[in-house]
Formats: C-alpha cells, structure tokens, sequence
C-alpha cells in the first residue's frame, strides 16, 4: 500500500469506515461513487457481502485527484 499524507489541518479529509463495491482489492485508491461511507466499524462489517463485490474497508479522504474525480485511499480492509 502506498504512504499517504495526511493533513492535520484539513477539514474535509479523514480517516472512515466504508464499504467499498469493488471486484480488485489490490488497489491503493477508490472513486467516491464506489465507496460508500458508514457511521462504525461494526456497520462496515455487516454490510459486507464479497460475492457481490462490497468489502469493509478504513479509508481516507475524499481527496481531489489531478484528474478531477474525488477519490478515497484505503488504509486497510476490515476483513
């Protein structure tokens, strides 16, 4: 996984639990219409369901890519 920078003064980017609709795990990054955030951790856990593609994950942002899409980075799967 690669290193990400966090800003401590940023308002808007943070650590979260999400579930993320995605096929490849092996990414470092997520499109925000593919991520969808959760109040907990135990939330992200129970809306898991790996056949249909929705893996619990801590991520961190949304961060504004080069590209104009707002991505997450993931800090690591839950399970």
């Amino acid at each position: 996984m690669p290193k990400i920078l966090i800003d401590p003064e940023s308002t808007s980017l943070d650590h979260r639990y999400a579930i993320v609709k995605t096929k490849r795990t092996d990414r470092a990054r997520y499109p925000e219409g593919c991520v969808t955030v959760v109040d907990d951790e135990a939330t992200a856990l129970s809306g898991a369901h790996a056949e249909r593609g929705l893996h619990p994950a801590l991520v961190y942002g949304p961060s504004s890519s080069s590209e104009g899409q707002r991505l997450y980075y993931l800090v690591r799967w839950l399970a």
